[in-house]
């Protein structure tokens, strides 16, 4: 059974940093691409970043290019999503997806297993 575990949300001021991670069981790590999406309240999921096992360079939504960066940790099954000069319009939960393919993608029916999401708040 795969799963995906996120971690490291929670409440931080505007231009502050957080770090979160998403450690993956269940399948192969090494062959396993991985996506960050948010949900704002009210508002549709969209794509945050992406990671392929491929190692091809990481794509980012363009609301988060330069302030958040996604990197993989193979050895611990783990992709971090390391979020500096945080907004208050980045608030929301944050979700990691896992896929197969070994390319980038952003869109949300290309990926096959989802976690339970975290919860980030940047206030004003």
């Amino acid at each position: 059974q795969v799963q995906l575990v996120e971690s490291g949300g929670g409440l931080v001021q505007a231009g502050g940093s957080l770090r979160l991670s998403c450690t993956v069981s269940g399948r192969t790590f090494s062959t396993t691409s991985i996506g960050w999406f948010r949900q704002a309240p009210g508002k549709d999921r969209e794509f945050v970043a992406a990671n392929n096992w491929r190692g091809a360079e990481a794509l980012y939504a363009d609301s988060v290019k330069g302030r958040f960066t996604i990197a993989r940790d193979n050895a611990r099954n783990t992709v971090y999503l390391q979020m500096n000069s945080l907004k208050p319009e980045d608030t929301g939960v944050y979700y990691c997806a896992a896929h197969s393919r070994g390319w980038n993608t952003a869109r949300t029916r290309d990926y096959d297993y989802w976690g339970q999401g975290t919860q980030v708040t940047v206030s004003s």
